[in-house]
């Protein structure tokens, strides 16, 4: 189904920027590189609209040469449809040239806050349209050019259905009067500011298993992770191409002194031995000979949570068991309609006013008119079962440990088709 146009140079996206002034409402979805490539791009930008579906090309365009799209995204007066905005959103601000986008309708955020079994956009378009749209191009290199017609048009059909959409899932939002939840959570996406990318000196403590290694290990693994990230950038590929995760926590945990004791591990490579052996050797006798690893901080310190005592602990597991079954009353995802990170901060702040809990922060307006009293009078069920409690306890029962708090924020992941 050949029905969109490719836009490649500025004369034509000039031109499709003043057309699209004069749209009310377009569909737009982005594909980047990042599976492919340490330095990630922006590689295409679809956009679709009741004139047609077009696809962008920034890579053959000049440095910023999105910035025609930017009063466009920005106008208020013209409504933008993504599926799973987040991404998108994250990927327009750090590599289209820091794009910000105003006036959002997200149908995946909506079809979370109706309570769908199914989120993701090939899911919603078989539901509402009967098609079922192809996953095959799911992990292509959509820098590489030319684009092959399969990549257009799977492109393509990203846009295709969702101005359509729109209609259908705000007319379910407006009819279980949930339109106003979508709108605050739309104004969220709105604000939301990611920073230029900048290089994590820790990221090596978040391979699963890291903080379990000794101080020694954690040196010899902070060494090698730094060799891997040089040759990634020299190669321009994600570091888990060069060396994967698992090999990097193996080698720190039995270090190889020399390059034929390297060449029997597994996940070594004769490409990654020859290209890199001499250099891993290397690290690893930094590491061994350095100074030892620091003790990784407690998550509940690094993050700068809390942790809970005892009572907001009770606090904590009561707010668990009233947003399960109000959840499972909205037809909604438990975190949809709360997340942990919210419940957490509510059980420790214990607001005892609608005005203490509104200004805690934790919930958003619709989520505070909606639910403001149900967490009040759940906060003092709480407060009675932790007095029931300590009328049980025998004198002298030590305190239960705290719990620790979430790991930070991380960056948007990729949508699901």
């Amino acid at each position: 189904m050949d029905d969109f146009r490719l836009i490649e140079t500025s004369e034509e996206l000039e031109k499709l920027a003043k057309q699209l002034r004069r749209e009310r409402i377009i569909a737009v979805d982005t594909e980047a590189d990042s599976f492919f490539h340490y330095f990630d791009k922006l590689c295409l930008v679809q956009i679709g609209c009741r004139s047609g579906i077009f696809l962008v090309d920034p890579l053959k365009l000049p440095e910023n040469g999105l910035a025609p799209l930017e009063p466009v995204f920005s106008d208020p007066e013209v409504r933008k449809v993504f599926h799973a905005a987040d991404y998108d959103l994250y990927v327009l601000q750090r590599y289209g040239g820091g794009i910000r986008v105003r006036n959002i309708f997200d149908t995946m955020l909506s079809a979370q806050l109706l309570g769908y079994p199914a989120v993701g956009l090939s899911a919603l378009v078989e539901m509402h349209f009967g098609i079922k749209l192809s996953k095959d191009q799911q992990r292509t290199d959509w820098s590489r050019r030319e684009l092959r017609p399969a990549q257009l048009e799977y492109a393509a059909s990203d846009v295709r259905y969702l101005v359509e959409l729109v209609s259908r899932l705000e007319k379910e939002l407006r009819a279980k009067k949930r339109l106003t939840w979508a709108e605050e959570e739309f104004a969220q996406l709105e604000e939301k500011v990611w920073p230029g990318r900048q290089f994590d000196n820790e990221g090596y403590l978040r391979i699963k298993g890291a903080k379990k290694l000794s101080p020694r290990a954690l040196a010899v693994l902070r060494e090698l992770f730094l060799v891997r990230d040089k040759r990634a950038r020299a190669l321009d590929k994600p570091p888990f191409k060069v060396l994967g995760n698992g090999t990097l926590l193996e080698l720190a945990q039995n270090p190889p002194n020399t390059r034929r004791t390297l060449a029997h591990r597994k996940g070594v490579t004769d490409l990654v031995l020859r290209r890199l052996g001499h250099e891993i050797v290397e690290g690893v006798k930094r590491g061994l000979e350095g100074p030892e690893h620091p003790r990784p901080v407690p998550k509940s310190q690094s993050s700068g949570r809390r942790r809970l005592d005892r009572r907001g602990e009770i606090r904590l597991e009561q707010l668990k068991r009233w947003r399960g079954a109000r959840a499972r009353e909205l037809e909604m995802d438990p975190g949809v309609a709360c997340p942990n990170a919210v419940l957490e901060q509510i059980a420790w702040g214990h607001p005892k006013s609608i005005a203490e809990l509104r200004k805690l922060g934790a919930l958003r307006g619709w989520q505070l008119e909606t639910f403001g009293e149900e967490v009040l009078n759940t906060l003092g069920i709480a407060a009675s079962a932790t007095a029931s409690e300590a009328k049980r306890a025998p004198a002298g029962r030590p305190a239960a440990k705290a719990r620790s708090g979430r790991s930070p924020e991380r960056k948007p992941a990729s949508k699901q088709k």
